[in-house]
């Protein structure tokens, strides 16, 4: 703050506040708190625009509970920080219970045609006539590389063979694939 322009009293603005509704006293509250409050909120790592209406509600429920505020039991400044702390921390609480409310509240994506679930179908059984056909070791790859999502190392343990062995059946497993699968279409 510059010489010029002191900090407001805050105690007497929110008594002019909750004696008969002053906005002027909240225009001054507001111009002297809300940066602040933004400010702290930034600093506790909420984004900008986050810290920025927590910073509103913080002011606005100070304008709306102003005869709760007490100056024997601490300054307008901690009263006002205090009660964005609280909004910080419902927010969170909120934001770890509900944290797919905003995707819950799309539409959901409507259910496929019926031509795309044939279709699906009919790739799924052509990569099971495939891999049938494919020696049993390749075979065995495959389905722990792709199907059960394993890395190489973990196949490696699982089939008792070298990790080349494993490289080297999956990359031939695929090339036979890809030339089962073109003479399956």
């Amino acid at each position: 703050m510059t010489e010029d322009h002191p900090p407001p009293d805050g105690a007497a603005l929110l008594a002019a506040i909750a004696s008969h509704g002053d906005r002027d006293a909240f225009a001054a509250l507001f111009a002297h708190f809300a940066p602040r409050v933004k400010g702290y909120l930034l600093r506790l790592g909420l984004s900008n625009g986050r810290a920025e209406e927590l910073a509103q509600d913080t002011l606005l429920t100070a304008w709306r509970r102003a005869e709760a505020f007490n100056p024997a039991f601490g300054t307008a400044a901690a009263w006002i920080f205090t009660i964005a702390r609280n909004l910080r921390v419902d927010a969170a609480r909120r934001d770890r219970m509900f944290p797919r409310l905003e995707l819950m509240a799309e539409e959901p994506d409507p259910p496929p045609q019926a031509d795309a679930v044939l279709q699906s179908a009919q790739r799924v059984a052509r990569l099971r006539a495939a891999l049938d056909r494919l020696p049993a070791e390749q075979a065995d790859v495959i389905r722990l590389s792709f199907l059960d999502e394993r890395p190489h190392a973990e196949i490696e343990r699982v089939l008792g063979i070298p990790l080349g062995t494993v490289k080297s059946r999956l990359r031939l497993a695929m090339m036979r694939l890809r030339g089962l699968l073109d003479d399956l279409q």
